[in-house]
């Protein structure tokens, strides 16, 4: 039995994806810098190359104003080079003006062939600060303003924040259908929850105690009922993962064994989300956990020493591992996000051990979103106006 109703109950499988360092955030050593990991197009799309090799569903590429590579351009440079793998793009709302940002979209789900996810985030723009309230009312414009281009033949909003009246949807429409791209969501307060609870899809938590998670689930599925919705859950949570438990424990060690706490916090802090809700969470999490970093066993808090966002690891042997995911699935998480040090060498540690284990599958083909066929959209194979 699910902790809440979910949109997917009968689903037996799960999407496992893992993550594209592009925000400067791969380490041998967490905080010390390597040349050899920088967040350069060559070794950010072989991380997209090699999970998609492993046998991920989907990898999440993040956004931030940091050295490395631009969410959507990035996203664009890998539909040549991948054709099963989907790409989960982090869209903070309201960088791009929203009409431009629908039809940014369209194309990419048709280069993609339905391989686009988006992950919305509403964090501040680079140098900027607002109010929370804002931020999350302009990002519940910019969905409305998608789901629309998504869905109906016109466009007509009129917010707070944007008003469009009177636009086709021809340019667009995007390669997938029923609605279009699935919308990933993560965040902890009140308005956070409205947004996600009203109209996203699958509702992305970072690592805590099982109690914890528990409670968000219940948080957002209350908020979703109000609107007569369901939602499906997602953890995104770092993984080492080896044959044994010590093995693992001591690689945990090992990569943060060089760490200096003072560069650690100045990696934090320049973070665009450093002063979230969901950040103060996880450095809850480590001031609550044992003298060994952790907080419940096999869920090792080190890893947030040295990270803005998710902060903790499930470190363990294949059998541990497996058992923290299967209880996760039970309670309803459909969606899994996991990274690890190095990103290349950890996703071959976990598609080695861990995932011929798994059942998985892709979330858009589960919910009927992606067409058999190229779909009668203008840029696909319908009537040209």
């Amino acid at each position: 039995m699910t902790v809440v109703p979910i949109t997917s109950p009968d689903l037996q499988a799960a999407e496992v994806s893992w993550f594209s360092a592009l925000c400067s955030d791969d380490y041998q050593f967490l905080g010390v810098p390597d040349g050899d990991l920088r967040s350069s197009w060559e070794h950010c799309s072989n991380i997209v190359k090699v999970a998609e090799e492993q046998g991920f569903r989907n990898i999440l590429c993040p956004s931030s104003y940091q050295v490395g590579q631009d969410t959507l351009s990035f996203v664009a440079g890998c539909a040549p080079i991948t054709d099963k793998i989907n790409l989960l793009a982090a869209v903070r709302c309201g960088e791009m003006q929203p009409i431009m940002l629908a039809r940014t979209v369209a194309t990419l789900d048709h280069m993609l062939q339905g391989r686009l996810t988006i992950n919305i985030i509403s964090s501040d723009f680079p140098g900027q600060k607002e109010e929370s309230n804002f931020r999350y009312q302009r990002s519940r414009e910019v969905v409305q303003i998608l789901k629309q281009a998504w869905t109906q033949d016109e466009i007509n909003h009129e917010g707070e924040v944007y008003n469009f009246k009177g636009l086709t949807t021809d340019p667009v429409k995007p390669y997938q259908q029923n609605g279009g791209p699935l919308l990933y969501f993560g965040g902890y307060s009140p308005a956070a929850l409205e947004l996600c609870g009203e109209h996203c899809d699958v509702y992305l938590m970072w690592p805590e105690k099982i109690e914890e998670l528990k409670g968000r689930m219940q948080a957002v599925h209350a908020v979703a009922e109000k609107y007569d919705r369901t939602l499906d859950y997602g953890l995104r949570v770092h993984m080492i993962v080896r044959d044994t438990e010590k093995e693992a424990q001591e690689y945990a060690e090992f990569i943060t064994s060089k760490l200096d706490d003072d560069y650690g916090r100045m990696i934090r802090e320049r973070a665009l989300d450093s002063t979230s809700l969901g950040v103060s969470h996880q450095a809850k999490n480590r001031e609550l956990a044992d003298k060994y970093g952790y907080i419940e066993p096999n869920l090792w808090t080190g890893v947030g020493r040295a990270r803005s966002g998710c902060g903790a690891a499930l470190v363990g042997s294949t059998d541990q591992v497996m058992s923290k995911i299967e209880a996760y699935q039970k309670m309803g998480i459909r969606a899994f996000i996991f990274s690890g040090y190095p990103h290349i060498e950890e996703a071959q540690h976990f598609g080695a051990r861990v995932l011929p284990n798994l059942k998985t599958c892709s979330l858009p083909h589960e919910y009927g979103r992606v067409p058999s066929e190229t779909p009668a959209t203008p840029l696909g194979n319908g009537e040209r106006r």
